[in-house]
């Protein structure tokens, strides 16, 4: 049953999946009476909430609910809701699941810090969530940033954390000390497709089953109309099993995924590259049945040539 489940997920999610950028390209409400437009539209807000923790002193409850922080930015000026405030010096973790963060030539990134005041944050950038670069500190009311200085051209990344600066609170902020969070985008924006390696190969092996290959055919085509992407493909195992070996098998099936596209595709050859990560970057718990299933996939990230 899980089977059949997934295979009508992945053939929606490959179907209907919009490469191409001009397409997307939306506006919206900095949250100061401004705009910022972002290439991708709505798929370039972190949508996942990991960790938050509040500062001293910490707001008041009604915005301490860190899920306030990730999708589009609906700050309610009336209502004064809509954001989570990270208290002095606290921290807030979130992820991307279908697009991720990408250093290419300009702003990389824009967070939507609302309300009366708009306090010094200090901004990290991880590919796992573990393993953190420091971006520097956000100065208040410039919330577009660059990544370069810190990062590598083409580097993607997955998580963002913001620490608040611990900037002596303002009078009047007294219930809402600290940065005020109401979304964040990625500007420098690549679109993930992450397929489930129990679809794609049998266990230990990187030898594409060819009932997968319809889907994939389906990702050709919607490359072949939209030309004007490179690609990165990574591999990833659970954490079960002997860890070089898992690395290989990551590797290996990267690759597979890769030398497809390419037989199908030659143009591609020069615009791919492949990693394999084992089980470095866990999306889930290897714990459980379940999570180590989910941690089992190849991810297809879909980088723009032109921001």
């Amino acid at each position: 049953m899980k089977r059949i489940s997934f295979c009508f997920v992945l053939i929606f999610i490959v179907g209907h999946l919009p490469f191409a950028a001009q397409t997307t390209e939306k506006e919206y409400s900095n949250g100061h009476g401004g705009k910022i437009k972002l290439p991708l539209g709505d798929i370039s807000f972190a949508d996942k909430m990991v960790s938050y923790k509040t500062g001293t002193p910490a707001p008041i409850p009604e915005n301490r609910n860190p899920n306030d922080g990730i999708g589009k930015p609906d700050f309610n000026e009336m209502r004064v809701s809509g954001f989570v405030s990270l208290g002095t010096g606290g921290e807030l973790i979130l992820a991307f699941t279908d697009n991720a963060l990408v250093n290419i030539e300009g702003p990389d990134l824009y967070v939507f810090e609302v309300g009366r005041y708009v306090e010094e944050t200090f901004l990290y950038v991880s590919k796992n969530g573990k393993t953190w670069i420091n971006v520097g500190k956000i100065s208040g009311g410039n919330a577009l940033i660059e990544i370069g200085d810190s990062t590598k051209p083409g580097d993607i990344f997955t998580y963002v954390k913001l620490v608040d600066a611990g900037t002596t609170s303002k009078k009047g902020d007294h219930m809402w000390p600290g940065a005020d969070i109401d979304a964040v985008a990625a500007i420098g924006s690549a679109k993930q497709l992450s397929l489930n390696s129990l679809y794609l190969f049998n266990t230990n092996e990187a030898k594409i089953k060819t009932t997968a290959k319809k889907e994939l055919d389906e990702i050709i085509n919607e490359l072949k109309a939209n030309p004007l992407f490179n690609l990165v493909i990574n591999g990833h195992t659970d954490s079960t099993g002997n860890k070089k070996l898992n690395q290989k098998l990551s590797v290996d099936r990267a690759e597979a995924i890769r030398n497809y596209f390419v037989t199908k595709l030659p143009e591609l050859k020069n615009k791919i590259t492949t990693n394999g990560y084992a089980d470095e970057m866990p999306v889930s718990t290897n714990l459980t049945d379940e999570g180590r299933e989910k941690n089992r996939r190849v991810e297809v990230f879909f980088i723009p040539i032109k921001k």
